[in-house]
């Protein structure tokens, strides 16, 4: 890839130190058994949910032809079995997985069919009960949507924000809207407010004081044409209301955002296709710059640079605080997913050495599990040109664990 072999450029300050190595011991990666079904998934959220016991539920995803699945599974990692559950109502991809207080696992929205189809985003919900094993549908969405975040709130709702639908059988509509599921009623109610900027793929973080983050994201300008976003706004669950906050540096998309234990948020990754602000020169490439959230101040600061630039990859918090940032590719042609793995160690703000994958990957899912292991899921290997069967990208349903 073209950005793996250019010098990081930096751009002002780095409240970082340039150059010095984390102080985070590294961990060791292992392959684990096979998930049932090979798939990813492209939002910035996690695809995956920890189950109560511990198990790992996945559901949805996307094949190679970008055609969208029903199948579930659950996973247990003391014995590395996966085992299918009964299937999704409804075949999803680009939607939200996300683990309720009471245990059940909610899944939200996203698309029901594949390419060539009026991308019209889906309004319903379903419930997975671990105790049952299967799905039940639950109260539909006041606006179908794909490509949304959906985040727990402290009360025990769910927020849904954002995400886009079709404006006609060729061009997408950005969403302002957001809606609140509550789980004991089992329904929806539109928030009244809408949100401060249109967005869709964007990462949504809950900050430590119960407000929600959104951060940057895109927005729908045409045929198949997509502007990357700065602007970041907070949602505050007591009066249900949107501020605006800092903006980022740098506009993106297909980024990830971290909640650090000390309350901060970083920024990783992530692509702009745009001009830059301090040369005019238009940038294609994965992002290698980092930013910093402090949610007292509200605004960003720069920090510490990846090693390489890197988009659609997924970034965790471990116990120990430290963030794992693995995978992805470049937004310059999406060809092939990277083998590496990096760690962010949050007090020295440096990166360590690359620690390699056993499988190159992008869009996987990935979730960190109780006893501090990271399981990885899935993912594209190839794609485009890439790919070994022409307009099929390859897929892989191999799985494995970061032990740190």
């Amino acid at each position: 890839m073209w950005d793996l072999m250019r010098p990081p450029r930096v751009r002002g300050s780095r409240r970082g130190a340039p150059g010095s190595a984390a102080a985070v011991a590294p961990g060791v990666w292992r392959p684990a058994p096979d998930m049932p079904y090979a798939g990813f998934w492209a939002q910035p959220a996690d695809a995956a949910a920890v189950l109560e016991n511990g198990d790992v539920l996945i559901a949805g995803g996307e094949d190679g032809r970008r055609l969208p699945t029903d199948l579930s599974a659950v996973h247990t990692p003391s014995t590395g079995v996966w085992t299918p559950t009964p299937p999704l109502r409804q075949a999803r991809r680009l939607h939200t997985l996300t683990r309720l207080g009471n245990g059940q696992v909610l899944v939200v929205g996203g698309l029901g069919a594949g390419p060539g189809v009026r991308p019209d985003g889906l309004a319903t919900a379903e419930l997975y009960d671990p105790a049952s094993g299967g799905w039940v549908p639950v109260g539909g969405l006041a606006e179908g949507r794909f490509s949304h975040s959906a985040t727990a709130l402290e009360d025990g709702r769910v927020l849904v924000a954002g995400g886009c639908t079709a404006r006609d059988d060729h061009t997408l509509r950005t969403l302002r809207s957001a809606e609140l599921y509550d789980p004991d009623s089992r329904r929806w109610t539109p928030v009244r407010a809408p949100m401060t900027d249109a967005r869709f793929g964007h990462p949504a973080v809950r900050l430590g004081d119960g407000r929600v983050l959104l951060v940057g994201g895109a927005l729908a300008v045409g045929r198949a044409g997509y502007a990357a976003l700065g602007h970041c706004e907070l949602f505050r669950p007591s009066d249900a209301t949107w501020t605006p906050t800092g903006t980022l540096a740098t506009a993106r998309k297909g980024h990830q955002a971290t909640l650090l234990l000390d309350g901060d948020v970083l920024v990783t990754g992530g692509d702009m296709r745009g001009f830059r602000d301090d040369d005019w020169a238009y940038d294609p490439y994965s992002q290698w710059t980092t930013e910093r959230y402090d949610p007292d101040a509200g605004t960003w600061g720069p920090d510490a640079d990846l090693p390489w630039g890197r988009s659609h990859h997924r970034a965790l918090r471990l116990k120990s605080g430290a963030v794992l940032a693995l995978g992805g590719t470049d937004d310059s042609s999406l060809a092939i997913g990277y083998q590496n793995a990096v760690l962010y160690d949050p007090d020295a703000r440096a990166w360590s050495a690359e620690i390699p994958m056993a499988q190159g990957r992008w869009a996987p899912a990935a979730i960190a599990l109780p006893d501090g292991p990271v399981l990885v899921m899935g993912g594209l290997l190839l794609s485009g040109p890439a790919a070994p069967v022409p307009g099929e990208d390859e897929v892989t349903a191999t799985t494995e664990t970061y032990t740190p």
